[in-house]
């Protein structure tokens, strides 16, 4: 029996697995079993009114799971699918309110990675599946950090290699017109933007999709923010004990962001001194995740 076989399985079954995608690893289950959904969010910890994102293997597939299809998310499902995108878009009538914390709107994607798109297609269903980590803490970007994670609260981990990209995808919603990014990632506001060849909406109003809360994606150490490697310098004068993290290959930087900071926890460095990239292209996704991972807690 293969990996994806016994994926299978356990979520045929109602059980939970851990997937591999482009961004990070998902904590997995039936996005139509409800009490498989509720599983995920005791084993996370996660507010009951915090929405999951639920992937699906087509952009065809948007349609079974939104009540009409904006020409935004069409757009953007058909230019970027499979890819680090997810697209807010109006819940159809079969949506669980346990997948969308209540709310009218649900959040799809189709990851871009071979074993999950396979797990999918032969799944034949939508995968609720938030960062398999625990809420609130850094998100696992190798099977390695879920295990740590989760243990034998997950029921399987399909392994599917280090994550590529290595931070969220990139949240749209595309139920408000101008359309909004909720959360920055691999594909920018810009390259949004372009597609859809209008402007954006700033993003205001209520959390409403996954990582809008002010403090995520956190280490057990501290976390100080420096604007350059100056300031770094002069943060660590006054903290000796403290570890600078920085990286001037962005693509770099994201892909490796996660597991630094879970190695500095490992090794017990009280302070992470991380400098901030440039707000440009995927900077801006690597400052929203150190940003969040720094605020008080």
């Amino acid at each position: 029996m293969s990996d994806v076989d016994q994926a299978l399985a356990v979520l045929r079954a109602g059980g939970l697995v851990a997937i591999p995608t482009e961004t990070v690893y998902g904590l997995a289950a039936d996005a139509s079993n409800a009490d498989a959904v509720h599983r995920i969010f005791a084993v996370k910890g996660r507010p009951v009114d915090h929405p999951v994102i639920v992937h699906i293997a087509d952009p065809a597939e948007m349609g079974a799971w939104a009540s009409s299809v904006p020409r935004s998310a069409a757009l953007l499902g058909d230019a970027c699918w499979p890819g680090p995108l997810t697209l807010l878009v109006p819940r159809g009538p079969n949506v669980l309110d346990a997948v969308t914390g209540g709310r009218s709107t649900v959040g799809l994607r189709v990851p871009a990675h071979p074993l999950t798109l396979e797990l999918l297609h032969r799944f034949d269903g939508g995968l609720a599946a938030p960062s398999a980590n625990r809420f609130g803490r850094v998100s696992p970007t190798t099977a390695d950090h879920v295990r740590a994670d989760l243990g034998d609260d997950v029921d399987f981990v399909l392994d599917g290699g280090p994550s590529p990209i290595g931070v969220e995808s990139t949240i749209v919603d595309c139920t408000v017109d101008p359309p909004q990014v909720l959360r920055p990632g691999a594909i920018t506001a810009d390259e949004v933007a372009a597609l859809l060849r209008t402007p954006l909406g700033a993003a205001d109003g209520p959390s409403r999709a996954p990582g809008m809360l002010a403090s995520h994606y956190a280490p057990r150490c501290r976390v100080l923010l420096a604007d350059g490697e100056a300031e770094a310098l002069s943060l660590y004068e006054v903290d000796p004990t403290a570890e600078i993290i920085a990286d001037d290959d962005l693509v770099h930087y994201a892909r490796t962001l996660f597991a630094r900071l879970r190695d500095a926890d490992d090794r017990g460095v009280p302070t992470v001194i991380a400098v901030l990239p440039p707000a440009t292209g995927l900077g801006h996704a690597i400052r929203d995740r150190l940003t969040k991972a720094a605020s008080p807690r």
